[in-house]
């Protein structure tokens, strides 16, 4: 009796974003006998600094098939210039000696650009999560669409996301809209207690907390000082009130200064101020579904809190342009109206429904890709 020919899939991660993101399909395409899963780990997933990630690959009972180390130290302009000319060499050499049918993007990182742009001479067939979407306040807008120019599958989590993605590609014959991955995880990735939770972080949930995470702008990159002192003023000031749990920033533009201003304000409280490195998806949203409401400016705050029915405060210009509901509420970087609306919202259950969820996404998207492949 004659086998079969597994159809091998890359699957593009360079961060414990897009890793939380991607888990859904994961455990999907690993489940399947007709798939060849190589899961290709770089950016900041191999950064001690950034909590060498990885970890979170391994510990999910997945192998990583290579790891490539691209990312050059230091946060300023010319700093994300040279990562993303090394990000791109480095693959460069790498797609040369790959045979892969498929492999999986996600996203609007530079280094995720960087990986897919040097694969187009090797006429690599890119499948890109996530694109369609608009965030005028960050560069990484740019880089989205250059992902899906670079693209030759793609996958969207909402009817409007296609539609601005045909708008913008010529080619517009595989484009599908399956929802958003990470909300799968909310159906099948069973969440901690408040006890469970405590017992690995050692920080208590039944005190009224808000969740915050802050990513540098990176178009007004010279403005990041103001706006982090900003932040700092009113979340100093809401540690009298709350419990404050700060997740840090990705490898940015600018992106030190928020990092560094964040463990420093951790020491200055810590019995109020949790400073975390990485959750990782089950502890991050078992804080988000307990916490007494979002302050940010990362896309979880758009996609996933509604899903909690938690309110958001969504901090500048990163997120402009995404899809949002009404709990979300869009602010400067201003200290009095972050307290000002902490105070009003925090606490309060949002009920309406998520424009990003469809049911079963993980499982939309693979049986599309096998159609069309």
């Amino acid at each position: 009796m004659g086998g079969f020919k597994k159809i091998i899939v890359g699957v593009l991660t360079s961060s414990r974003a897009d890793f939380g993101i991607y888990l859904p399909l994961l455990k999907r395409m690993r489940e399947d006998e007709t798939i060849d899963l190589r899961i290709i780990a770089f950016g900041t997933h191999v950064k001690p600094a950034f909590g060498e990630t990885k970890k979170d690959i391994l510990q999910n009972g997945f192998s990583i098939y290579a790891e490539i180390d691209s990312l050059s130290n230091g946060d300023l302009p010319a700093d994300i210039a040279s990562g993303f000319a090394q990000t791109a060499e480095l693959f460069g050499t790498f797609w040369a000696t790959e045979k892969m049918d498929v492999v999986f993007c996600l996203g609007d990182r530079f280094e995720m650009a960087a990986a897919v742009i040097s694969g187009l001479p090797f006429q690599i067939k890119f499948a890109h999560i996530h694109g369609g979407e608009t965030t005028l306040g960050a560069i990484d807008n740019a880089y989205r669409h250059m992902i899906s120019h670079a693209s030759t599958f793609h996958f969207v989590t909402a009817e409007a996301f296609k539609t601005r993605l045909e708008a913008i590609l010529d080619e517009t014959k595989y484009i599908a809209v399956t929802g958003s991955l990470s909300l799968d995880n909310l159906l099948s990735l069973p969440l901690l207690s408040k006890d469970a939770f405590f017992e690995k972080w050692q920080i208590d949930l039944s005190i009224s907390s808000l969740l915050v995470t802050i990513h540098p702008e990176t178009i007004a990159h010279e403005a990041n000082k103001s706006y982090c002192a900003e932040a700092l003023s009113a979340l100093s000031l809401l540690a009298n009130q709350f419990q404050i749990i700060i997740t840090l920033p990705n490898a940015d533009t600018m992106g030190s200064i928020y990092r560094n201003a964040f463990i420093e304000l951790g020491k200055s409280n810590p019995d109020k101020i949790k400073i975390i490195e990485n959750f990782g998806s089950q502890s991050y949203f078992t804080c988000m579904k307990y916490c007494a409401m979002l302050v940010g400016n990362t896309s979880s705050g758009i996609i996933e809190a509604a899903s909690f029915g938690r309110y958001v405060i969504n901090l500048g210009e990163r997120q402009r342009g995404r899809l949002a509901r009404e709990n979300v509420i869009h602010l400067p970087f201003d200290a009095h109206q972050i307290i000002e609306a902490t105070q009003t919202w925090a606490g309060k259950e949002y009920s309406g429904i998520n424009p990003y969820f469809q049911p079963n996404a993980a499982a939309t998207l693979l049986d599309t890709l096998k159609h069309w492949l």
